[in-house]
Parts: structure tokens; sequence; C-alpha cells
């Protein structure tokens, strides 16, 4: 069975687009840390299974990583996606999960890992900006690279309209990422990602922001 888990904490909006994309899974199980998760909500309304595990209800990162594993593995996942899952996780339980835990970040990887990356791309005036589908590992936000989506920085950005484009082009090839791992076309060599049977222009996209 094709099960994907998304882990997620807030609003859901990577989750939904997910969840829009039609992804090529049997079954799709969304966690939350967050009881209050605004994306448990979106996650009822298309009829997808819901779990909570309250991180709060643990007295430290390990023995709450490793309740939540226990909740995946009882789904079976051949993938665990984050969607604005906002906790550290355990170097066991990363991998736990090696090659089969995947994220998105708001930055073109390696740069502007961790937070805040929209106000420290136009801090230091860089002109392209980003997000970044990788795998996790133990490194955070260092993961093998999996697929790219560049955008212009705008003379009259700031950082809410900065992050509004690069979540639009989040929702565009998170589900890609996770439609190429379904599909058995990505192959894992140390750092290294191949997509095959993909176009270079798919990979790596552009978006030209003056016209979206």
């Amino acid at each position: 069975m094709r099960s994907l888990v998304i882990l997620i904490s807030g609003r859901g909006s990577n989750l939904q687009a997910l969840l829009e994309a039609n992804l090529p899974v049997d079954k799709i199980t969304v966690i939350s840390n967050n009881p209050q998760a605004e994306g448990l909500a979106i996650a009822r309304q298309y009829h997808v299974d819901t779990l909570v595990i309250n991180h709060r209800d643990y007295p430290d990162r390990e023995s709450f990583d490793t309740a939540l594993a226990e909740k995946i593995d009882a789904c079976q996942p051949k993938l665990v996606a984050l969607a604005g899952f906002m906790r550290i996780l355990s170097d066991a339980f990363v991998a736990h999960y090696t090659e089969r835990l995947i994220n998105v970040h708001p930055s073109l990887l390696p740069a502007f890992t961790g937070l805040n990356t929209h106000a420290r791309a136009l801090q230091e005036g860089i002109k392209i900006h980003g997000c970044t589908v990788h795998f996790v590992t133990s490194q955070l936000d260092h993961g093998p690279i999996v697929i790219q989506a560049a955008v212009p920085i705008l003379a009259d950005d700031n950082e809410e309209t900065l992050a509004a484009r690069v979540l639009q082009q989040e929702h565009r090839i998170y589900p890609q990422a996770i439609r190429w791992f379904m599909q058995g076309q990505l192959e894992l060599t140390g750092n290294l990602v191949k997509v095959h049977q993909a176009n270079t222009r798919d990979i790596a996209l552009h978006s030209p922001g003056l016209q979206e």
C-alpha cells in the first residue's frame, strides 16, 4: 500500500495543496502535535484520517518522538511528509525514517536554513529567493535536495509579499516531489537525488513573479 503520513502543526496551507493534488497514494493520514491546528479541520473536509499527539503531554522530545513514531508506524507509511510541523525531531526519529522523511523549506537551500528565511533574504539584499523540497537528515535543512523553485525579489517586496510568492511555489513543488517518490522516480546516492523520467525544467522551476 502506498500510504502517506503528513505531519502538521498549524494552518495547513501545504497540507491542503497536497490533498488537492490527486497524489498517487492509497491512504493519507494527518498527524498533528497541536490539538488546535487549523489543518486538522482541512483534513477532515477531505475525509482524511487525523490523529493528535500533543507534545505537551510528554516530558521531553525523545518520549514524544517515540510516541509519534509508534502512531506513524501503525499507518505503515511509504513516506512521511512534514508540512509545517514545528518540532525539531530527534536524531533517533530521523534515523528511523531515513530516506522516507521529506520536508519543504522556504529558501533555496543551502542558503537560509532555519527560521525567518524571508526577512533574512531581504536583509541580505539577494535578488533570487525560493523554496526547496529535501529529504530530512540529522543536520537541520541540509538533506538531499529533490526539487527547487525560484522567485525574484522585487524592489517593493516586504516579508509578507515575498512569503506569499514563495508559498505559491511550495504548493507547486511539494506535491511534485511526493508524486515522484511514490512513483519510484527518485534515486538517492549520498547527498544527491536523481529524478528519473523527468525534464530538467521540472526539477528546478522558475517563477517570473511579475506574471503571477
